[in-house]
């Protein structure tokens, strides 16, 4: 079989294990975990947070790692602390235990994105590369999509899903180790852990923060918010997350619509639909079709723009694709984690109405950040 459709798989699945399940499943499983702990909002948001701080810290060395050791070890390392994670996740007594395996889990997603990129330049021609790198990214979708009748079959037995979950990650940390081995490190020389911000660079984080912030009323809050405005329980929670996870699928689509629409063009659009999508699915009022409809939406728009971003930043960064992709990653995440705890906070002092309007306009509102190259905007 073609090399290029071997790595495009299998990055596919890594990326589905530890984005779909060791990050994003958590607010799906997120009531459940809740009651069982007796949390609040606020600590819950806390908890949820520490997902996205875990990228957050493993995504700043993984760049450098990955141009020193190779893609290979440090993939395989994403799916070996998915791993883990999840199974501390699963065996939590605590919720200082629960918050440290959280972070763990989320680790496994700041490692596996700059070392897949890596791979991709190392080991498909040049022509196909966004191609792969963006169907590697719709990964994302497939765990969403799986997770999600997970739940439903699940209930409350949150503790055996992350035990799956776990076992799933193990599969794909082995199936890496054997496909990414041909995949060299590339020449780190004298580089720095991370590169002067040009102007590009800058815009790249200040869009990717917005529209992570944004997104952490759907990832974080989507199913309190639903149990709250439509006594949802967790098998119609699990019903919205496979729609999320079916419709990410299109963000397979960004590299060949960044190449015939241009990249400001599908950044802009992406970015309303993110905004609708955050309001249908999270003010009360809306009727469950609605929210339907906002969860497919917010599933092509949230994967569509990872996949913008993913782009953008090798554009940025040609020399060094892993660090324009932990660029990029890092500021979506950063967005992730204060968002996580902003919209709990502003949630339980103010509305959640409120919070959820405000937080659509920073989708929004990030989707008029466009690129500067060579001093001019695009």
């Amino acid at each position: 079989m073609n090399r290029t459709v071997i790595l495009g798989a299998t990055g596919f699945g890594l990326i589905a294990v530890c984005y779909g399940f060791a990050r994003f499943a958590f607010g799906l499983f997120l009531p459940a975990i809740a009651d069982d702990f007796e949390l609040s909002s606020t600590l819950a948001g806390i908890i949820s947070a520490g997902s996205f701080l875990g990228f957050c810290l493993a995504i700043v060395v993984a760049a450098w790692l990955t141009e020193r050791v190779g893609p290979c070890s440090v993939a395989v390392a994403a799916g070996a602390a998915g791993a883990v994670g999840m199974i501390g996740i699963a065996s939590s007594a605590s919720p200082a235990w629960l918050a440290a395996y959280v972070i763990l889990a989320g680790s496994s997603t700041g490692l596996a994105s700059p070392a897949l990129a890596a791979a991709v330049t190392s080991m498909v021609p040049a022509d196909r590369q966004d191609a792969t790198n963006t169907f590697i990214n719709a990964g994302t979708s497939a765990g969403v999509a799986l997770s999600g009748p997970v739940a439903a079959l699940m209930g409350a037995e949150w503790r055996l899903a992350y035990a799956g979950f776990a076992g799933a990650a193990v599969l794909m940390a082995w199936a890496t180790l054997k496909v990414l081995a041909g995949a060299a490190a590339q020449p780190a020389g004298r580089s720095p852990l991370m590169p002067p911000l040009t102007p590009d660079l800058k815009r790249l984080a200040a869009a990717a923060g917005l529209s992570g912030a944004a997104s952490t009323v759907v990832w974080s809050f989507g199913a309190d918010l639903l149990a709250a405005n439509l006594d949802w329980s967790g098998g119609q929670v699990g019903m919205l997350w496979a729609v999320i996870g079916c419709a990410g699928v299109v963000g397979a689509m960004a590299g060949s619509l960044i190449a015939r629409f241009g990249m400001r063009a599908v950044h802009l659009v992406f970015h309303i639909a993110l905004g609708l999508a955050v309001a249908a699915v999270g003010l009360d009022g809306a009727l469950p079709w609605l929210v339907l409809m906002g969860g497919g939406l917010f599933g092509a728009a949230y994967l569509m723009l990872t996949g913008v971003y993913l782009v953008w930043g090798i554009s940025a960064l040609p020399e060094r694709p892993a660090t324009g992709v932990t660029l990029a990653f890092l500021a979506l995440a950063v967005g992730q984690t204060l968002g996580a705890m902003a919209f709990g906070f502003v949630m339980e002092r103010v509305s959640a109405n409120v919070a959820v309007s405000s937080f659509a306009a920073l989708a929004v509102s990030a989707g008029f950040v466009r690129r500067r190259c060579n001093g001019k905007s695009e």
